[in-house]
């Protein structure tokens, strides 16, 4: 009599479980690869994106530059428009430019002290400390002697670790290195003062009225007469300069040859981008225009230095 056989059990063998979690480590790890791949396109095309609405902000802006130079150029130097504004499609944005002559701002390197001393106290600053901080102005930009160097150890004395500069301001900003100038005071100030009117004079055809209030001799009634003349009659300088008095000598009705434009565009897939540049303009030569100095803002960042502020 034979005996039953019995069924042969298969062996069970560790190495399959372990190949079945290995290949789903792999699988899970390539999942994840594919996760961050994806994420680094998406990013890297965002990227050329903005990369691409910077080079067509630039080209606008460089548009918008052209066609303020060609409305200064197409009229006679004595009779070029101290501001204007107007708008144009090109590309992919629309494009809105309001320019303005320079001469409207107080000019750090060539302002004489009353008109200085007036613009500090027009800000908030006291009488006696907007005189002393106009006189620190005038000792910032004037070359000092080798027998005049109390105001270079003044800045010492004080824990500076710079002196006066001894010549012109390069730019507007540097008023904020000036010894005990109030940072407040100076950021105030920045939006009245500027390194390219080349003049002691204030342009009050397009003068702030901070800058009209600033210059010496002018009273609340004063200032007043002049802004609402100005309102009634925009372009009338022979009638603003009568309305001076004292003040007048502080005062100019021409455009002279540097401009600030603020360009603002709008692409069409909604983003927007700004920019501020100041041009000198060329009677002669090749070029029509300069830049002195240009500033970006661009999808709300901070403002960046495009190109080296210069002096004339």
């Amino acid at each position: 009599m034979t005996a039953p056989m019995s069924n042969p059990t298969v062996p069970s063998s560790s190495s399959d479980g372990f190949i079945v979690v290995a290949v789903l480590w792999i699988l899970g790890a390539l999942s994840a690869l594919l996760s961050i791949y994806a994420v680094f396109v998406i990013d890297t095309a965002a990227g050329f994106s903005v990369y691409d609405d910077r080079l067509r902000s630039e080209s606008l802006v460089s548009a918008a530059l052209e066609l303020t130079a060609h409305r200064q150029l197409s009229a006679p130097a004595q009779s070029r428009p101290t501001h204007g504004r107007f708008r144009f499609h090109l590309g992919q944005g629309n494009v809105a430019v309001e320019f303005q002559s320079e001469a409207a701002r107080i000019d750090l390197n060539a302002a004489p002290k009353p008109l200085l001393a007036g613009l500090f106290l027009v800000l908030g600053a006291r009488r006696e400390y907007a005189e002393t901080y106009a006189d620190r102005v005038i000792s910032w930009r004037t070359a000092q002697s080798r027998d005049q160097t109390s105001e270079s150890l003044a800045y010492r004395t004080a824990g500076l670790a710079y002196e006066p500069r001894g010549a012109k301001f390069p730019n507007a900003s540097e008023l904020t290195l000036v010894r005990d100038l109030p940072a407040g005071l100076v950021e105030r100030a920045l939006s009245y003062v500027t390194v390219f009117n080349g003049r002691p004079q204030v342009n009050i055809l397009n003068a702030a009225p901070e800058v009209i209030a600033a210059l010496p001799g002018i009273n609340s009634e004063r200032l007043n007469a002049v802004l609402a003349q100005r309102q009634a009659s925009p372009d009338d300088g022979k009638a603003l300069l009568a309305l001076l008095g004292e003040a007048r000598q502080y005062a100019t009705i021409e455009a002279g040859k540097t401009v600030r434009a603020n360009v603002q565009i709008t692409f069409d897939n909604g983003q927007k981008a700004s920019s501020e540049v100041v041009i000198l303009i060329f009677d002669e030569g090749d070029e029509p225009y300069s830049v002195l100095s240009w500033h970006d803002e661009f999808y709300g960042s901070r403002p960046e230095e495009k190109t080296k502020t210069q002096s004339q």
